[in-house]
């Protein structure tokens, strides 16, 4: 079990870099979308690759940081029934849904995904949008993005079985509000004296 552990330590450290590296692709999506407001505007000229532009950095932006997300457990929960479980039943119920749904699911999406960007770079697939850019790149990074959650998902399973068997603290204790708030707090003060 130290191996699966030694492995899911190396998936998050991976997960974390990218997760942390793509945020970037929001600031340039907005410059691009406030480049080519000022051009649209100013020279009365418009690109449909600007705009698609646009749309490939925000899907590669949401894509390569879901599976960060869910390795920071920030991922969207109904906590109507989770919510009123001890936080030992709730490592079980993770347990149950990333082995029985999360990682069934990311790997035939990859699987599925994968034959599909293949075929848009191999015929050379455009937008149907005049000027609009090359299609495989923005199934790439659907592949991608699927690739990275079923990494995380393995990392995820591999966490909670050892939490379950005591064998690590759990990485995300339940904690208040203001809790989670001065330690956010801490930990970005921490990056930015990086």
């Amino acid at each position: 079990m130290q191996a699966l552990l030694a492995l899911s330590r190396g998936i998050d450290r991976v997960t974390e870099f990218i997760g942390k590296s793509v945020m970037w692709l929001i600031l340039l999506a907005v410059l691009v979308s406030a480049g080519n407001a000022v051009v649209r505007k100013a020279f009365n000229y418009s690109s449909n690759a600007w705009l698609e532009l646009q749309w490939y950095l925000f899907g590669a932006a949401f894509m390569l940081a879901a599976a960060y997300t869910l390795c920071q457990n920030e991922h969207v929960r109904v906590d109507v029934f989770y919510a009123t479980r001890s936080r030992a039943a709730q490592h079980w119920i993770d347990l149950f849904g990333h082995a029985v749904f999360l990682l069934p699911f990311v790997v035939l999406m990859a699987w599925l995904l994968w034959p599909y960007t293949v075929q848009a770079y191999l015929n050379g697939d455009t937008s149907a949008n005049a000027g609009g850019l090359i299609i495989w790149p923005a199934r790439a990074l659907l592949f991608a993005g699927f690739v990275l959650l079923s990494f995380q998902a393995v990392s995820e399973i591999i966490k909670k079985i050892g939490v379950i068997m005591g064998l690590i603290e759990d990485p995300h204790p339940t904690i208040s509000a203001k809790e989670a708030a001065e330690i956010e707090v801490a930990a970005l003060l921490k990056d930015l004296q990086k």
